[in-house]
């Protein structure tokens, strides 16, 4: 962040993590110049997550709490996360490819402040596999969604979404890389809106 940028009030945005975070670097680029919030930390569940080195590199703050030792005890995980996002003191988080389901007591500490994207046109499809469902139930199209987080897996406000449409001969692994493509343009632009305190919809061509 330049001098003039620090003199700015944005919105510190913090993204959680599982991999690559390949929707974590379109959300990081598209946070420069009028943009009303910058990003603040990148954190994961995986602490040998190549996006973490990646967003290192761009000057953001990284954090890695690997959920592995804490077993199936999901609050004493969310624990060690809040450590470093409270520390951030982010006023928005969003999930991108954080593959780890939420408690509601952590859900509830940021309520309405948390964004999601999933690969799917939910309601349709929520949870895992989406492709291979789409291309199961013999859909005509497919998608992305970008939704606040709510304690209910995948059902909260729909803030904006993208249709793809399934081609014949789609693996769900071609049908993966196309949404995902859309992914990277849905997600940059909900987040401007939503930083902005518009939470109307937003349904791109």
């Amino acid at each position: 962040m330049t001098k003039a940028e620090g003199r700015v009030s944005f919105k510190r945005v913090a993204i959680l993590i599982s991999g690559s975070g390949s929707n974590m670097r379109a959300l990081v680029e598209s946070m420069v110049g009028d943009h009303p919030a910058r990003p603040v930390l990148v954190a994961s569940n995986d602490p040998a997550a190549a996006g973490l080195i990646w967003a290192a590199g761009q000057g953001i703050a990284t954090a890695a709490i690997d959920h592995r030792p804490f077993g199936r005890d999901r609050a004493a995980f969310e624990d060690a996360l809040l450590t470093p996002l409270l520390e951030a003191t982010p006023h928005l988080i969003c999930l991108a490819g954080f593959m780890r389901i939420l408690t509601p007591d952590f859900i509830r500490s940021f309520d309405g402040r948390m964004l999601n994207i999933h690969p799917s046109l939910l309601p349709k499809y929520p949870g895992l596999h989406t492709h291979q469902r789409a291309l199961d139930a013999g859909d005509a199209e497919a998608g992305c969604t970008v939704h606040e987080v709510t304690a209910d897996l995948d059902a909260g406000p729909i803030l904006g979404q993208t249709r793809v449409p399934i081609v014949a001969g789609d693996t769900s692994s071609s049908l993966a890389a196309r949404v995902l493509a859309q992914e990277h343009r849905l997600y940059p632009a909900t987040l401007r809106r939503f930083a902005s305190g518009d939470r109307s919809r937003i349904d791109p061509a």
